[in-house]
């Protein structure tokens, strides 16, 4: 039987928790399905009924909150890191498929993840962000200090009922993104850029 106390000790005296204070997370009602692949910080405050999929980072420094709510879902190479800032997540989100990471690592940093949310295809959050309720990041996107106004989820039939929606490939800084709007972008995301939803989604006249 393999000996743990040496992977243990080597997460305790990186700020991580150890095997077993993983295996307590699951006890109060979470999934992980990879233990020796997850790293998840010692100060964490987490709910229940997250499901962390194997090479998932939850990282943390100098007593900095990371706070995350229920049912969230966290795929493959996720990594959020609050090194220098906090970092709220809310509940019932889903964090990749195709990777996700949150970097509140600089002077002033807070990034702050309402609920129902969907964040795909190797999103990066950094600085002062607000996911809102519902929002989405779909694409390699570097996000850096934009608001994602709250709204209905991506389940909702109409479309410009949907929260905040980015999408496509590029850097998008300090914009703020209205409810059932959309920035569609390739390279550079502009505020001219911004759309309805309902351009990318008709809606069916009955």
């Amino acid at each position: 039987m393999m000996d743990i106390t040496i992977f243990n000790r080597m997460r305790k005296d990186s700020g991580f928790l150890t095997l077993d204070e993983l295996g307590g997370l699951c006890e109060a009602g979470n999934i992980i399905y990879d233990p020796f692949s997850t790293l998840i910080y010692k100060d964490i405050k987490i709910g229940k009924g997250n499901i962390f999929f194997p090479n998932v980072i939850l990282a943390g420094k100098n007593g900095n909150t990371l706070e995350i709510g229920d049912s969230n879902t966290f795929y493959s190479n996720t990594s959020i890191d609050a090194s220098a800032g906090p970092v709220f997540i809310g509940s019932e989100n889903q964090f990749g498929e195709g990777g996700f990471t949150v970097k509140a690592n600089r002077t002033g940093a807070v990034v702050k993840i309402g609920n129902h949310g969907r964040y795909l295809g190797g999103a990066s959050v950094f600085g002062v962000s607000d996911l809102q309720s519902g929002s989405q990041i779909l694409g390699q996107i570097t996000v850096d200090s934009c608001t994602l106004e709250s709204g209905c989820g991506w389940h909702e039939l109409s479309p410009d009922e949907r929260a905040g929606l980015l999408k496509g490939f590029g850097t998008a800084r300090n914009l703020n993104i209205p409810r059932g709007r959309v920035i569609n972008g390739a390279g550079r995301f502009e505020e001219s850029g911004i759309e309805l939803q309902s351009v990318y989604h008709p809606v069916k006249k009955a």
